[in-house]
This record gives C-alpha cells, sequence and structure tokens, in this order.
C-alpha cells in the first residue's frame, strides 16, 4: 500500500520515501520482512510495530476520526526541513463506522533510542547537565519550523486575541479547582494551604496574552524526546491526550513550560528510583532548566524570532501542568502522584509560607 495506489476504500498520505525493504533474488524464501513490537515494558496509548529494523508503524487504537493533527504536522515539517524527529514516511486512512479515521502512522525507527525517562533519569542521576542545551535547541528550532505553519485567521479551534486569553485563564483556573477536588488525604491538605499561592502564579494569564499563537507541539515533555544513536529526536505530534478540545495554536511558552516541568519530574524520579539525595536532585533540576531556557532563547534570537517567548507565561503555565499532573494521577495513574507533589513542595517549600 506503501509503494502502489491503496485500494479502495483506504488512502495513504505520502511524505518520505519510504526506505527499501526488498530482498535479493536468492532470500525470498524468507518472506515478508520481520516484525516485532515494542514489548510490554514500553508504555504506550497505540500499539507500534517494528518492521525490518527500519519502519515503525504505529496503529491507533482505537482509529481516531479525521481531522488528526499527526498528518498536517508531518507535511509541514518535512517542508519546512525539520529533521529532528522520527522520519514521518505515511499516514494512513479509512472510513470506519461511517467515520474517515486515521488507522496508522509510519514513521523510521531510530536505532538504540531512548525516552526521556530512561536516559534523562539517568543524567539526573550522573549530575550531568550537558544534554539541556541540545533540548532548548531542539524545542526552539520544532517551534521555529511550526510557527510557519499556516492556518486561518479565525476558526473554531483559533478565537479571537481576547477571547483566547480569557479562555486560557479559565482552563488554568478550572485546572487548579480539579486538582484540589481529586487530591486527597495528607496531600489534598497541603494543596489545600497552598491554593491562594497558586492562584497569584495563575494570575498572569487574566493579563492580556500578545505573544504569537503558534501550533504548538501540545505534549512536550521529556519522554517524547528520544536520544537514539545519532542524537536527539522529539516524537508524537498526537496533541495531549489528557486534554480535551485543547486549542492547537497557543504561545510557545506552553511547550517550554511542559518541557521545564517534566525536567523537575525527572528529579522526583531520580530521588524515588536511584535514590539521588532530594537537595542534589533539586539543584540538578534548577541548573537543567537554566541552560535548557538559555539555549531556546538564544536559538530564538539567533532566527530573529524572539518575540515568539513570553518568558512571563512559562511560571503560571508550569502551574497549571502540575495541577494537570495531578489530575491525570488521580484519573489514570495514582503512583504518579508523588511527581507532581514533590515539585510543588520544591516551589513552596514550608519556610516559604506565611
Amino acid at each position: 500500500m506503501l509503494e502502489d495506489e491503496a485500494p479502495p476504500p483506504f488512502a495513504v498520505r505520502r511524505f518520505l520515501p519510504l526506505p527499501t525493504l526488498s530482498y535479493e533474488r536468492g532470500d525470498l524464501h524468507t518472506g515478508v520482512p520481520a516484525e516485532r513490537d515494542f514489548g510490554a515494558h514500553v508504555d504506550q496509548t497505540n500499539y507500534s510495530v517494528v518492521v525490518e529494523e527500519k519502519v515503525v508503524v504505529k496503529w491507533l487504537t482505537p482509529p481516531v476520526p479525521l481531522p488528526h493533527p499527526a498528518p498536517e504536522i508531518f507535511a509541514h515539517l518535512v517542508e519546512a526541513g525539520f529533521n529532528d524527529t522520527a522520519p514521518p514516511y505515511a499516514a494512513l486512512t479509512g472510513p470506519v463506522d461511517g467515520r474517515e479515521c486515521l488507522l496508522a502512522l509510519v514513521t523510521g525507527y531510530l536505532p538504540e533510542a531512548r525516552d526521556g525517562w530512561e536516559w534523562c533519569v539517568d543524567e539526573a542521576e550522573a549530575g550531568t547537565t550537558v544534554f539541556a542545551a541540545d533540548l532548548g535547541r531542539l524545542a526552539a528550532d520544532l517551534h521555529l519550523a511550526l510557527a510557519t505553519l499556516p492556518h486561518a485567521p479565525t476558526s473554531p479551534h483559533r478565537p479571537a486575541a481576547g477571547a483566547a486569553s480569557g479562555r486560557t485563564a479559565a482552563r488554568a483556573e478550572a485546572a487548579l479547582d480539579e486538582a484540589l477536588d481529586v487530591t486527597d488525604g495528607e496531600d489534598g491538605r497541603w494543596l489545600a494551604t497552598r491554593t491562594g499561592h497558586l492562584r497569584r502564579e495563575l494570575a498572569r494569564l487574566h493579563q492580556p496574552i500578545t505573544t504569537p499563537r503558534i501550533r504548538i507541539h501540545g505534549d512536550l515533555h521529556v519522554g517524547q524526546i528520544l536520544k537514539w544513536r545519532d542524537g536527539y529526536a522529539v516524537i508524537d505530534f498526537d496533541g495531549n491526550p489528557t486534554v480535551t478540545d485543547a486549542d492547537p495554536h497557543q504561545p510557545a511558552a506552553r511547550d517550554v513550560a511542559q518541557l521545564t516541568t517534566s525536567l523537575e519530574h525527572v528529579a522526583q524520579v531520580a530521588i524515588k528510583r536511584r535514590g539521588l539525595p532530594p537537595e542534589e536532585a533539586a539543584s540538578w533540576a534548577a541548573k537543567a532548566r537554566a541552560i535548557m531556557l538559555t539555549a531556546y532563547k538564544a536559538r530564538l534570537s539567533a532566527r530573529n524570532r524572539p518575540d515568539l517567548l513570553d518568558e512571563t507565561l512559562i511560571r503560571p503555565f508550569e502551574v497549571e501542568q502540575e495541577c494537570r499532573e495531578l489530575i491525570y494521577a488521580a484519573r489514570h495513574l495514582p503512583r504518579w502522584r508523588y511527581a507532581a507533589m514533590g515539585v510543588l513542595h520544591t516551589w513552596y517549600p514550608e519556610e516559604n509560607i506565611s
């Protein structure tokens, strides 16, 4: 189907030429290319198959009705020359229950790839932060590419600037309210004592947001950054599965805030799983995020787009993100609560609470 026309009712949208999977004539008896999955140890919402160690076919389970963000972004990243991702080859679509759906995405396989919940925790344990500059440049290059993605001036997903700012503030306040509601026990009581501080952090979102709204990644955390044989690659442009009806066009600071908070989560994972002393973990996270932000801003400035980042939005978006981490823990993964609570304890230590 990738080499010829897809049989009806399926359709294939191609982005880059598929690498050859052909065999020599003497090897025809071996049959189809070898396939394997990633194994049960890999946490994934969908189901991925590795073909001949060259291609990954991600089957969406269940299929997702169109429009879906990934095909549009794949096509644009190829056009923009952004290569720091798994090479996008194709998207397979077809009807399901009378609706046209995205069935599968085909991308390149990155040898020796590990996601950030593995390699970045190693960095935290070792106390090394050289990687953070690469992370900042990668995020900036992604935003520079996505900023050129055409979009209609107004659409159901992109309200006018004033309305968008109001909706951004309301969404953050709602996340805080829900986090307070779903976080029980001692953690919930502690969180309630910090409500005033958290609301003051979110107050910036009630002011006008004038920075450009671009097509963001939407779920940019270290788990979406693969470290592989030849460097780093950002993956998974499906959007945030835990946020419904999120505007795909938002300030770049939204992605940046999720990336910085994920570095703080890495520190918490290193404390819990690797026995890293909390003070060392906090110091590592602070240094890593500072290096990452410096590299990110330097890259934007070098490309004459410093306007893409409004730094005053980072902390309120970080606070909202931690609220969403608590909501995610309550709904889907209770054991994850420790990471978000650990970060909040770091931000709001007892001695700073009056």
